[in-house]
């Protein structure tokens, strides 16, 4: 996990045209997405198209992502920030709890940016698999350059899944995902674009990474 400093952040959505800064405080991100080893060590088995511990996970919903998080937190005899209530149907966060979650997308773009202010963080090719140069598939997480907080694969390899629904009034239920993935195109590896997904949609270019409240 890394230590990401307080911050403000800008957010836009470009279907919207719409921008609202967030304030944040210290909290901790994972330097890398969830791992496939990780995720059948403490959840059992492996959901992903492709086999291989170092790879990222992919084929998980957010509410997968979300009791991942929970499992994280117990195993190690931290509180659950999620509670599921409704048969798994609806979650609430505890924002008191020490345990594993979801980042926001304020702090997957923050964290993302890393005091940069550009699209990227780096020249795409350096720091992201994305379809020009990942040969149709999923790569090993860590393989390419970090961005300037240490963070590894923010931009491309697979989406990393945000706590936040991306627009109710509209979508419904829908999360945001960030980051862009292996299949994507260069415009879509870019700090500030959301995509939506249902929280049971599952596909091969979709993981995340946890985030834990408060400093180290």
């Amino acid at each position: 996990m890394i230590a990401i400093p307080a911050g403000l952040v800008t957010l836009s959505d470009r279907r919207t045209r719409c921008t609202w800064s967030v304030e944040l405080t210290p909290y901790r991100l994972g330097a890398f997405p969830i791992t496939q080893a990780q995720y059948a060590q403490v959840v059992g088995h492996r959901p992903s198209a492709v086999d291989g511990d170092l790879l990222p996970v992919e084929g998980v919903s957010w509410w997968d992502a979300v009791r991942f998080c929970n499992a994280l937190s117990q195993g190690e005899g931290l509180a659950p920030a999620y509670n599921i209530r409704a048969e798994g149907e609806h979650v609430e966060w505890d924002i008191t709890a020490a345990g594993y979650r979801l980042p926001t997308e304020a702090e997957w773009e923050h964290a993302c940016r890393a005091g940069t202010t550009g699209p990227r963080y780096g020249s795409l090719d350096d720091i992201a698999w994305y379809r020009q140069n990942s040969h149709g598939r999923v790569h090993e997480v860590g393989a390419k350059l970090p961005n300037p907080w240490g963070l590894h694969d923010m931009l491309g390899n697979v989406w990393d899944w945000c706590w936040d629904v991306y627009d109710a009034e509209v979508y419904g239920p829908y999360r945001v995902l960030r980051g862009g993935g292996w299949a994507d195109e260069h415009w879509s590896c870019r700090a500030s674009v959301r995509r939506r997904g249902h929280p049971n949609f599952r596909v091969d270019d979709v993981g995340f990474r946890v985030a834990r409240s408060g400093p180290v």
